[in-house]
């Protein structure tokens, strides 16, 4: 059986697109999901937009569909893992996740993601639908660090939102090449895909949304040109820290999509760091700190992730 929703737009609505208005109104799914929903005006006038403008008293219903049942990403037990569990209640579960593991199953990545692993644990909530059960935000495959799922419908509710409003504190580790001529900078600039390659991001003058990143320096090396940032998201874009840093002209170190890491190799004297950045598979970024309310009892946790193996090991080379 279908679920129906009904809303009816106030004055702060009016002007809003559609699919604004609707995503507003149901955080808990993305737009893409919600453009896949039967909508419409009550009364019915026809045909509407996504686009559509909403006016001041307009009643949408949208008909959402009953998900699928059974059908969430099947767990391979004989895969043998660890899972870093760094909390872990009735409504939530905070992962520590290792670079090189996608975050769900997607195109060339059956089995043997984080959900997966994590269902081999506990359930998820499946509100974020049967691919992405529990996730309420995402790390890219070789970025290692903090993760946060949902097991509750509620919290996957909550979660959303706090994201959405980014109402959290995230903070990451960088390793870049070259040395800033700063110790701290907000970096800012709408972030959209790129026109030239489908699977980059990049700065934009025109369209895109806004993103700032804030970036301290924790370290630098001058002689082999590398330094440690600390980097604090202030908006949550795709591959925002990546875009940022490389723009401005410190690309992560082994970032194989805007890394541009070949034209300085020629600064590394010291042969173990040199085959190290030429062969290591993953951009040395690591999501540090997570911070925020509780999604159910409103507890503030701060949960901190020491640096992985290989960044370690990058650092104790650079020193």
């Amino acid at each position: 059986m279908s679920n129906i929703k009904t809303f009816i737009a106030k004055e702060s609505d009016v002007s809003l697109r559609l699919d604004k208005f609707l995503v507003y109104n149901m955080p808990e799914f993305s737009r893409s999901e919600i453009q896949k929903f039967v909508v419409k005006k009550i009364p019915d006038t026809g045909e509407i937009k996504f686009s559509d403008k909403i006016r001041l008293g307009d009643k949408i219903e949208v008909i959402i569909p009953e998900k699928e049942k059974n059908q969430l990403p099947a767990v391979n037990k004989k895969l043998k893992f660890t899972l870093d569990i760094l909390f872990e209640d009735d409504d939530i579960i905070v992962i520590n996740k290792p670079r090189g593991v996608a975050m769900y199953p997607g195109a060339g990545r059956e089995t043997d993601t984080l959900v997966q692993r994590v269902l081999s644990h506990t359930n998820l909530s499946v509100q974020g639908g049967t691919i992405r059960p529990g996730v309420v935000h995402r790390l890219d495959k070789d970025t290692s660090g903090i993760v946060i799922f949902a097991k509750s419908d509620g919290a996957y509710r909550s979660l959303i939102k706090t994201f959405a409003w980014h109402d959290l504190v995230r903070k990451y580790i960088a390793f870049v090449w070259g040395i800033p001529n700063w110790l701290e900078a907000d970096i800012s600039g709408n972030i959209g895909r790129s026109a030239k390659n489908r699977q980059k991001m990049t700065m934009l003058k025109v369209g895109g949304k806004p993103a700032e990143t804030r970036a301290e320096v924790i370290d630098a090396w001058a002689k082999v040109g590398i330094a440690k940032l600390r980097c604090t998201l202030l908006t949550g874009r795709t591959h925002q820290i990546r875009v940022h840093l490389s723009a401005h002209g410190f690309p992560v170190v082994c970032d194989p999509l805007y890394g541009r890491g070949t034209t300085r190799l020629g600064s590394v004297k010291n042969p173990e760091l040199l085959e190290f950045i030429k062969t290591h598979h993953g951009q040395m970024l690591h999501a540090e700190v997570l911070e925020l309310k509780h999604p159910i009892t409103g507890e503030v946790l701060r949960f901190k992730s020491k640096l992985p193996g290989d960044m370690k090991e990058l650092q104790e080379m650079l020193d």
